[in-house]
């Protein structure tokens, strides 16, 4: 049987995430309208406690709607980077589906991988600044106390896949913080 939710960081855990979240916001909307239909059935009026019931329902309802839009914007790695980055899953610790947000801008980051102190990942959206989403992950593990960990976001697939390529070749030690990196990584991310 098929997971009902991808796990953060697995390929397409963000159009998961789309179909989880409309699928939610739709079922507490009809929870609410529900409460309120069946408490003006029952009373013949909407001055009944079903109707503030359903009222604050909605509350819920909203906040899941909102989750909603913000995954409807992001997008994850497309099928045919997919198709070509899947070898490196086995080699390095991979993750996917990043979407990453800030107060200026937000970074959609399709594959992201870590060995030893090198952080690197690629976008496929032509307008996120790699530079700022560099920066931006700097500023993030240094918060968290995370350091000797060099960041380098891509928009190029060639050029991406050359580093994957040269970071396989290089011997370096696992990171010390190595979970905190990935656990940061998910947990900053939609």
């Amino acid at each position: 049987m098929k997971k009902l939710l991808t796990p953060k960081g697995s390929y397409g855990y963000l159009q998961n995430r789309k179909l989880y979240t409309a699928l939610r916001t739709v079922l507490f909307f009809l929870l609410s309208i529900g409460l309120y239909v069946i408490g003006l059935v029952t009373t013949g009026s909407n001055k009944n406690l079903l109707t503030i019931v359903a009222i604050l329902g909605c509350l819920p309802a909203c906040k899941s709607a909102v989750n909603f839009i913000i995954f409807l914007t992001a997008k994850g790695c497309s099928e045919g980077l997919y198709q070509t980055l899947i070898d490196y899953d086995n080699k390095l610790d991979t993750c996917y589906d990043l979407y990453f947000t800030s107060y200026q801008k937000n970074y959609p980051i399709s594959h992201m991988a870590l060995k030893g102190g090198i952080l690197c990942g690629i976008t496929e959206n032509a307008n996120c600044d790699c530079r700022a989403a560099e920066k931006h992950l700097d500023q993030l593990l240094v918060q968290e106390g995370i350091k000797g960990v060099t960041v380098n976001i891509f928009s190029q697939e060639d050029k991406y896949i050359d580093r994957l390529s040269r970071l396989l070749d290089m011997n370096l030690d696992e990171h010390k913080d190595r979970e905190s990196i990935l656990q940061l990584l998910y947990n900053v991310s939609l």
